[in-house]
């Protein structure tokens, strides 16, 4: 089978941590599915994410056939079958719900035009 690009935003952090291996070892598209995984966060987290990258390539997982890490949408939604859209700007101490929905619509609104310039018609999010 054809591998199938799946991307993962917000990759550095809990949430996507703890979705990767999953995603990676089948149990989420069929133990006979390869995939590249790809991974975007923002600049000041690739550092944690190429940790994140290297036990990736560490479990050699045999569907896993490239693992992406970028900070630039243009690459992360490239071609993309798959998105999965957990990354957002987590709430601040003294921040109100207004200020942090203003600042994830902004996040969202990016990521949902780099779908539309991007992915494949066909993408699933």
């Amino acid at each position: 089978a054809e591998p199938i690009r799946v991307l993962v935003t917000g990759a550095a952090g809990q949430i996507a941590y703890s979705l990767l291996y999953s995603i990676a070892k089948g149990d989420v598209f069929g133990k006979e599915q390869p995939l590249v995984l790809v991974l975007l966060d923002i600049t000041p987290m690739m550092t944690v994410l190429e940790g994140v990258v290297m036990e990736l390539q560490d479990c050699a997982l045999p569907l896993l056939r490239e693992v992406i890490s970028t900070d630039k949408e243009e690459v992360a939604f490239k071609d993309l079958d798959i998105a999965i859209l957990v990354g957002s700007m987590p709430r601040r101490e003294g921040m109100e719900r207004k200020d942090l929905l203003k600042a994830n619509v902004k996040i969202f609104k990016s990521q949902g035009a780099a779908l539309d310039k991007y992915a494949k018609k066909t993408v699933k999010v």
